[in-house]
């Protein structure tokens, strides 16, 4: 399965992946250096595909970045 692709106004290439029912990813695509960003499903819309840039671009800005995750090395080097 594809996901749709998007490009932000800052030119970075995204992946939208459907995370569940109310959550959404956008996951760096390409030389994108950036985090994934999780951003709330648009209750209206059900698939990527269907939306316009422009509707696309609001739920980005809207979006948060994944939080970084600190794990402990288990052979404490």
């Amino acid at each position: 399965m594809g996901f749709r692709k998007f490009t932000d106004r800052d030119k970075q290439s995204w992946e939208i992946r459907p995370v569940t029912r109310s959550e959404w990813e956008f996951a760096p695509a390409g030389d994108n250096p950036n985090r994934p960003k999780t951003v709330p499903s648009p209750g209206y819309e059900k698939d990527p595909y269907e939306l316009s840039q422009e509707e696309l671009q609001r739920l980005f800005d809207g979006s948060t970045a994944a939080p970084v995750r600190n794990l402990k090395n288990p052979f404490k080097e």
